[in-house]
């Protein structure tokens, strides 16, 4: 039987990202993500409907993240969820799930944040019209 363990998601961050180094000197950085479905209720009004994610992500990209990243930032996250669990000082057990991100990309900042940094993404820029061969964009008439 096979198995897939993938998620991936668009949200702003919650709080500003937390980086911390382990004993191997591995960075780790830890920061809380808000994803808002929006649709309409019954009675024609609109709700929201908001899921709150812990994320950790280890390596020279947790770095990024923690440099050009700030709390209300867009994000697009991609990994795998993670189920921690732990005793409690109280002794009790407790548990989370979280996202373990292994890819991000950056998505447009809305205030024009001096933050961000296009170099640092994966995805190249969006073709121009000046980019497509024969010199046509979706604009040239058809003659037929």
């Amino acid at each position: 039987m096979a198995n897939l363990n993938k998620v991936m998601l668009i949200g702003n961050m919650t709080r500003d990202p937390q980086l911390s180094y382990l004993p191997s000197q591995t960075p780790v950085v830890e920061f809380g993500l808000a994803t808002t479905r929006k649709y309409k209720k019954q009675d024609g009004s609109q709700g929201e409907d908001t899921c709150f994610v812990d994320c950790q992500m280890f390596g020279k990209r947790a770095e990024v993240v923690n440099q050009y990243f700030k709390k209300g930032d867009p994000i697009f996250v991609e990994g795998r969820l993670k189920f921690d669990s732990w005793q409690a000082q109280d002794g009790a057990k407790r548990s989370k799930l979280r996202v373990f991100v292994e890819n991000f990309e950056f998505l447009g900042k809305s205030g024009g944040g001096q933050r961000s940094n296009p170099q640092a993404s994966d995805t190249p820029p969006a073709p121009t019209d000046d980019d497509v061969p024969y010199g046509g964009g979706m604009d040239d008439d058809i003659p037929f």
